[in-house]
């Protein structure tokens, strides 16, 4: 299945909500996304083309308003300098479909193994517990 698709196809398969964040970078408010608080163990996928991003091992609570991990699966995701807002980001994306999925930020003070924050919006993301 091809992910090379248009804003139409895209439009088509994904919410009004899921398009703006997946496809046109915008964000959730803080505390309104499903998995902001979810703990459970399992898998983290892209809400647009279901490529296994997160482990549920690597979420941890940041108190931040959106779901945080440490780091994501190997080649699941790519990294791209954002300058938008006037400041200098790293923006994350599926590597599979190139979907917005957040911002990761780094030296927080957060006692995680990649002194990472993946700062990643409920919306890009679907869940499947471990049976």
């Amino acid at each position: 299945m091809s992910f090379n698709r248009s804003d139409d196809e895209w439009r088509a398969v994904l919410s009004p909500q899921q398009f703006a964040v997946l496809r046109q970078k915008a964000t959730e408010p803080p505390g309104s996304g499903e998995y902001t608080k979810k703990h459970d163990a399992g898998l983290y996928t892209c809400g647009a083309c279901a490529a296994p991003l997160y482990s549920s091992s690597t979420k941890f609570d940041a108190h931040c308003g959106w779901p945080a991990f440490y780091k994501a699966l190997p080649g699941a995701i790519r990294r791209i300098e954002d300058r938008s807002l006037g400041m200098a980001r790293t923006e994350i994306v599926c590597a599979k479909c190139s979907s917005h999925l957040g911002h990761v930020f780094r030296g927080e003070g957060f006692r995680t193994p990649t002194d990472e924050r993946h700062c990643v919006n409920s919306i890009s993301l679907k869940f499947t517990s471990k049976s």
